[in-house]
């Protein structure tokens, strides 16, 4: 079947970067582009102010293979695009933009039953058997794999794949079964932190959301999304969504949210427990150091602190 207007369509590559348009892609984002998609590569072959800087305005979000999206236009081998799992203040429907079209593809017409996990290493590869060639490499934590419901073979289970390809086989022990539920909070706090600190050292990119490169509200959106809680994507609707709260109170895996001179909300960290000094810490992906890190505030993020949200429901 062929991608088409007005249906829904399914990521085939292990991270399809959403573009502002077409023409927002450079030659040198040519590696992003592809089936499959070497997004490692090409985040490699970019310096710390390319990924900071050099995105902005051009990159806007990445979606995760298998993940769904409307297709609401398609104009030379492009799909405009709403990504139905990621809000946005941008379009009711889900976060636009456009993708190639060889990135997309119908579901799977693999018939057998299947169970939901996700991803919960930092990354991974579906392979064409235990142990074989490479079929999409990069699969990162988060990403939603069906797994097909049969005895595992030494470590390993199939899961179906996008489109008319067979199915391909992933290790066991790099996924886990999808929550069917948010979790509580109890348990939510402890594992937002364990989620939030595989990312740490991952590199900085604007518009990332990926086990190689993500940006600070995109590392919020991974973290909840592997717990189950659906958030939006950006920080000022991430603080539009979470219950607001004094910063004083926040708790582990509550939100800091920052702002300069009134302007909208430019960043967000993953609160953590204070530092030995009482002084607020938090996990995040900061664009002047080029990576996530965990840290107690430095004097610009204290200045620039406007407010704390809670995504969790407390008892």
């Amino acid at each position: 079947m062929t991608i088409e207007e007005g249906k829904q369509a399914l990521v085939a590559v292990s991270a399809a970067t959403l573009w502002a348009s077409p023409k927002s892609a450079e030659d040198t984002d040519r590696l992003a582009l592809g089936q499959p998609a070497a997004v490692r590569d090409w985040v490699a072959g970019m310096t710390r102010e390319q990924r900071v800087d050099g995105l902005v305005d051009r990159a806007l979000t990445q979606v995760l293979l298998g993940d769904e999206v409307l297709v609401s236009d398609i104009e030379d081998g492009w799909a405009h695009v709403i990504v139905t799992d990621q809000p946005s203040s941008l379009d009711e429907r889900g976060y636009p933009g456009w993708l190639p079209v060889e990135q997309l593809e119908t579901a799977p017409t693999e018939t057998s039953e299947t169970l939901p996990h996700i991803v919960s290493s930092t990354a991974t590869s579906i392979r064409d058997e235990p142990d074989g060639e490479v079929l999409i490499p990069g699969v990162g934590l988060g990403t939603r794999l069906p797994i097909i419901d049969e005895e595992p073979y030494r470590g390993w289970a199939r899961v179906a794949l996008p489109g008319p390809r067979p199915a391909g086989w992933v290790r066991l022990h790099d996924v886990t079964g999808a929550p069917d539920k948010p979790e509580p909070a109890a348990s939510g706090r402890v594992n937002a932190l364990s989620v939030a600190s595989q990312l740490l050292d991952v590199p900085y990119v604007w518009g990332g959301l990926s086990a190689y490169g993500v940006d600070c509200s995109s590392l919020v959106y991974l973290v909840y999304r592997q717990l189950g809680i659906r958030v939006p994507r950006d920080a000022h609707d991430q603080s539009a969504a979470s219950t607001a709260i004094e910063p004083d109170d926040a708790k582990p895996g509550d939100l800091y949210f920052f702002a300069r001179n009134g302007k909208s909300i430019h960043h967000v960290g993953v609160a953590t427990e204070p530092g030995e000094d009482g002084e607020p810490m938090m996990i995040h992906a900061a664009g002047n150091y080029g990576k996530v890190v965990h840290e107690e505030f430095t004097t610009e993020r204290a200045e620039t602190l406007v407010g704390a949200g809670r995504v969790f429901d407390d008892e």
